[in-house]
């Protein structure tokens, strides 16, 4: 429950408090400021809390985007204002500052619905007058306290409180000439999304989000269904058969109908909430993952052929490209001086209409791809399928990593220590690396700006280089690996600050995966690929849950368990020492991959789901519209 307190007379005529009922507020009255101190300290202090002011004239969407967002400490429109738990302590004292001895303090602190809370920094308001607007002078109030005050981008809804009746007329009037329930549709599809997102899905799945919201149905529970889906469509594309690869296809085209539909109900009801960003950040690579091992059972049942090296390529090269777009993202969040003439061009060449979906499509973003899946699925074979999939996003690296080195060369940004920070919890360091890096710090400090990607890159090609061009088995793979944790101690062994230093953690995971996928194509033992394929699912499940907590503003993973579960460079060597002791014997290898990948899985997944559901971490929904 929320309560919302209208500061002042009630207006003859007002729907306001039907309309604050309707958005789930408990509504009480307070003729002076004195009365709203009263009402706040009645209010528990785990409730979210508003004050409207009775005058107040306007669309209900816009009340709902700035009192029932649950993302932000505090929010308002102009003669509304919303405080969540975090922000009551502060807009007690702004009370207090505004109407002197209206919530006085009580030895030395300010009671705050049963709770106290020590004085803060010293506002000063002006004086109340008949005609002052308490939630705002209150909002400005939060702000000067360093409380960020949310303040949603109405467009055309209305929110204003006019002074008289003649202004209460004509701002009712136009909030009659605008249709609040289209504009709140239109806004809960993304600003920016895909081609085949934006004129093949989001046209009706808005209308299938607000047909959820109307019968309570949660974004979680339409992601929930959409995984379901997805998996339902994996489990039609192990058939091996025609009508199940058609029904695969299908059902992988509902399952992103309704990927869809989840975000835009969240943005359409508001309810956005921490396990809901989790479940929507992780179900996408598990539906996505789950399809490809369908494929790859279904290829094996319908005609005998094994395209699990496909499968686990398909896996590692997406994955090793949503890695690229989060370091380069990560290292430029905060960058000062950051523009370029690559930036420039690219702004130039949005302006011009065509080239705006040309671009959005060259890099295969998620609608992009699961259609061209779906397609392939339902009309070719699983081979095929693989190949165009790893040909379509081979070009798309090619092209966004490309202009992102341009970018990163010609432009003249300094990162912060923050970015610094986030580059190095992306490139999942293990305690050998950081023993390595910590014994080689006064070496790296003598290299050159580039040496950090450079030697991560030497070291990541001559692993791969040397597992697919020995025999399986060869000791020259683990010299190889030992090699590379060497490289990859000296590559992080001083801050990721340079030019070129977010290429490091996709280097990192290239290597990674790509020794594991070569070391169980090479290996010839039956299993190997499939349990290869299960042991990368759980790394890359444990990469995106460190991207997805940055994101978060929660920090990476705890340091412990990056060292239980050994780092890239640990991980590299323990494949390659498995290879060459168990070279020999028939199932071996295929046992320890698969215990490899079980022991992870079970470490990652259970401190993940630890984190997400019982951390507070703040609600975080994407609205970036980056490609995923």
């Amino acid at each position: 429950m929320s309560t919302a307190i209208l500061t002042g007379p009630a207006v003859a005529g007002s729907s306001l408090e039907d309309d604050l009922r309707s958005l789930g507020f408990d509504v009480r009255t307070a003729a002076d400021a004195a009365g709203v101190a009263r009402e706040l300290a009645a209010t528990p202090a785990r409730e979210r809390v508003a004050l409207v002011d009775p005058r107040f004239v306007g669309h209900v969407h816009a009340l709902r985007l700035a009192l029932t967002d649950p993302r932000f400490p505090a929010a308002a429109v102009h003669g509304a204002l919303t405080a969540q738990p975090d922000a009551r302590a502060a807009l007690t004292r702004a009370l207090t500052a505004y109407a002197p001895g209206a919530a006085a303090p009580e030895r030395g602190a300010l009671a705050v619905a049963g709770a106290t809370a020590t004085p803060g920094p010293e506002v000063h308001l002006p004086a109340p007058d008949g005609s002052a607007v308490l939630p705002d002078a209150l909002a400005d109030a939060l702000g000067a306290e360093d409380i960020a005050v949310h303040r949603p981008e109405l467009g055309v809804l209305v929110a204003d409180v006019p002074e008289d009746a003649a202004g209460r007329t004509e701002a009712q009037a136009r909030t009659r000439a605008v249709d609040d329930e289209k504009v709140r549709l239109r806004s809960a599809v993304k600003a920016r999304d895909g081609f085949f997102t934006t004129f093949c899905i989001s046209p009706y799945s808005r209308y299938i989000a607000r047909w959820c919201a109307r019968r309570g149905l949660t974004p979680n529970q339409v992601t929930t269904a959409s995984l379901l889906t997805a998996l339902i469509a994996a489990g039609c594309a192990a058939t091996g058969t025609r009508p199940g690869f058609i029904a695969a296809g299908l059902l992988l085209i509902g399952s992103f109908v309704l990927d869809c539909t989840d975000g835009q109900l969240a943005r359409y009801s508001l309810q956005y909430s921490t396990l809901g960003a989790w479940l929507d950040a992780t179900f996408d690579r598990a539906k996505e993952y789950a399809y490809y091992a369908g494929l790859a059972l279904g290829a094996a049942r319908g005609g005998g052929d094994d395209v699990w090296a496909l499968a686990l390529g398909a896996m590692v090269l997406q994955t090793c490209r949503h890695v690229v777009d989060f370091s380069f993202n990560e290292a430029n969040h905060d960058a000062t001086g950051n523009s370029s003439p690559t930036a420039a061009l690219s702004n130039r060449l949005d302006s011009v209409g065509w080239t705006v979906w040309l671009r959005r499509m060259i890099v295969l973003p998620i609608g992009e791809r699961w259609a061209l899946i779906a397609v392939l699925t339902a009309c070719t074979t699983p081979r095929i399928t693989f190949y165009v999939l790893l040909i379509g996003c081979a070009l798309a690296a090619c092209y966004t990593t490309a202009g992102r080195v341009l970018r990163s060369l010609t432009r003249k940004a300094r990162r912060t220590d923050r970015a610094a920070l986030a580059l190095a919890d992306l490139a999942d360091s293990g305690p050998l690396a950081e023993g390595l890096a910590a014994a080689l710090r006064g070496v790296a400090r003598r290299l050159p700006a580039f040496a950090a990607p450079a030697l991560a890159l030497f070291g990541a090609a001559a692993v791969v280089a040397v597992a697919a061009l020995t025999s399986f088995g060869s000791l020259w793979a683990v010299v190889a690996a030992a090699g590379y944790a060497l490289t990859s101690g000296l590559a992080v062994a001083r801050p990721l600050g340079g030019p070129l230093d977010w290429l490091v953690p996709p280097v990192f995971r290239a290597a990674e995966y790509g020794t594991i996928l070569v070391l169980a194509a090479d290996s010839g033992v039956n299993g190997a690929l499939p349990a290869a394929f299960g042991l990368v699912s759980a790394v890359a499940y444990h990469h995106y849950d460190t991207v997805y907590r940055i994101r978060g503003g929660t920090g990476a993973p705890p340091h412990w368990l990056v060292r239980v579960i050994g780092g890239h460079e640990g991980r590299t060597l323990a494949v390659t020492v498995a290879a060459a002791l168990l070279y020999e014997q028939n199932q071996g290898f295929t046992i320890a991959l698969t215990a490899l990948a079980a022991a992870l899985a079970l470490a990652v997944l259970g401190e993940s789901i630890r984190f997400w559901v019982s951390s507070g971490a703040p609600a975080v929904h994407d609205e970036t519209g980056e490609p995923a």
